[in-house]
């Protein structure tokens, strides 16, 4: 997510690596400059270009820079000699919502902002109120906050526009991040109740370009990302609850979609030319052959209803079977408009949650209609992360799980390349691993950097401890990488 990531929740605006000169450049880039400009990078990737990173860093070694910033789980974007990040500071219920710009060369903090809050919005631990991360043009700089909504700033800090949105109705709260598309911001807003909607947004102005509805849609912490088709305009591609839908840059219009995902996605898309690897945990019962059978609504309050109102109460909630004990350990999650009661709505979600299948799909992409009976490849089916993202790199397929166990893949057949333990990052993980110059970079929660050879037999090069805990992922460019933590923004090279 950025669920923390998340969710939560972190796609191409379509910018690629490119170089750019100085003299042109309204904020003064540096010439040669990679750019790593929203998160994850180039169409939420996680691959750069870079060359000469190092294998070997940590607080006192090979740092580049170290800046202290307040809290926030967002991860951090570059354009230019910029660096962008957005942070919450204060104690609990009174922190403020900041936006920091820094120089990229040195770590110096150039300006900070802040941005008002509307509200306290509903968060779930670990998640945080700054997990979404920006998403810049290089000219400026876009950013979404739950308790506000969206805000730009150019280069110098002056705020162009902002669109209060909200409130919204998460579980664990907003992991998403926005994505710029040409000339226009997408934010998705996937929450507990019919009110689910994606929107897009002029980048220029701030208006509302489109705005689609979709009641279908459920809790989700996923940033989306870009395809564009040989022929038509470009999509939108989100991972949704319980399905995988396209929508037309255009008008909002959705084009295609796939079945069979998980019940909450915070994962970001891996994708080639041809397909993308998705991954999806929705409760560690999911996989196959082992989701919990339930009942239909009239059967749920003959046996809970006690006092015959038509709804079902978590206190009327008893019995010692599977089906009573997860509905009353997650009975919040089910609970979609937070009524603290269980209507026919809310036991449909529940259902649908019981039914669906933990995995990581690989999916065709492109289509019209329906596209579930022929675009899936492949299925592993196996316990799959919760929030990191899978990354695909030099025709290998990554994938972190909570304890440090990296598997890698052949992404035409989904075959186990290998699979083993992190040794030395044993941890729960959420920031999304990322990787260029041969080597794949993995950070757990508590702050160990693994760093691989990059193969299908993938080799520990180095195990880096940087004390403290990370919840970010981190950036890439020009022999650069880019890792926030709890406490600290740390630019290390060689």
């Amino acid at each position: 997510m950025n669920l923390t990531r998340k969710r939560s929740t972190h796609l191409s605006r379509l910018i690629p690596l490119v170089v750019i000169l100085g003299s042109l450049s309204p904020i003064g880039m540096v010439a040669a400059a990679e750019d790593w400009t929203q998160f994850r990078g180039p169409n939420g990737s996680g691959v750069s270009a870079s060359t000469g990173l190092p294998v070997e860093f940590g607080p006192t070694k090979n740092v580049i820079w170290k800046t202290a910033l307040p809290a926030g789980h967002s991860s951090p974007v570059l354009a230019g000699d910029r660096i962008f990040v957005t942070a919450h500071a204060g104690e609990k219920q009174a922190y403020k919502l900041e936006v920091f710009c820094l120089e990229r060369k040195t770590g110096k903090i150039l300006w900070q902002r802040d941005v008002p809050r509307a509200r306290n919005g509903r968060l779930q631990t670990p998640n945080g109120p700054a997990s979404s991360s920006p998403v810049t043009d290089g000219e400026s700089v876009y950013v979404f906050f739950q308790d506000f909504g969206l805000v730009s700033f150019d280069s110098k800090g002056n705020q162009r526009w902002k669109l209060p949105l909200g409130p919204f109705n998460m579980f664990y709260g907003f992991g998403a991040s926005p994505i710029l598309v040409d000339n226009t911001v997408i934010l998705p807003v996937d929450q507990d109740n019919p009110n689910s909607f994606l929107l897009a947004v002029d980048s220029k102005t701030g208006r509302i370009r489109w705005k689609v509805d979709r009641p279908e849609v459920i809790s989700g912490y996923s940033t989306p990302i870009v395809y564009q088709p040989a022929q038509g305009p470009k999509q939108v591609v989100v991972p949704e609850s319980f399905q995988l839908s396209a929508y037309s840059i255009e008008d909002g219009r959705r084009v295609w979609w796939v079945k069979g995902l998980a019940c909450e996605m915070k994962s970001i898309p891996s994708r080639d030319s041809d397909y993308l690897y998705i991954n999806g945990w929705g409760f560690p019962q999911n996989q196959p052959g082992q989701q919990i059978p339930t009942v239909t609504f009239q059967e749920g309050l003959a046996r809970y209803d006690a006092n015959h109102d038509g709804k079902i109460a978590k206190s009327e909630i008893t019995g010692t079977d599977k089906m009573s004990k997860i509905l009353s350990a997650a009975f919040e999650a089910f609970d979609t408009d937070r009524d603290e009661m269980l209507n026919e709505k809310d036991w449909g979600v529940f259902r649908a949650m019981m039914a669906s299948e933990n995995g990581l799909l690989a999916i065709k992409l492109g289509g019209k209609g329906d596209m579930t009976a022929s675009a899936i490849r492949w299925r592993y089916q196996k316990p799959v992360p919760q929030v990191p993202s899978t990354l695909l790199y030099k025709n290998v397929l990554y994938m972190v799980n909570d304890g440090g166990v990296l598997i890698s893949f052949d992404p035409e057949t989904g075959n186990i390349l290998k699979q083993g333990r992190l040794q030395g990052a044993i941890d729960k993980y959420f920031s999304s691993p990322v990787a260029a110059d041969d080597k794949v970079f993995l950070i757990g929660e508590a702050g160990a950097v693994s760093v691989l050879k990059a193969a299908g037999d993938w080799q520990i090069l180095a195990v880096n401890q940087l004390d403290d805990e990370c919840f970010a992922t981190p950036a890439i460019a020009d022999g650069r990488i880019y890792i926030r933590t709890r406490s600290a923004l740390y630019c290390f090279g060689k």
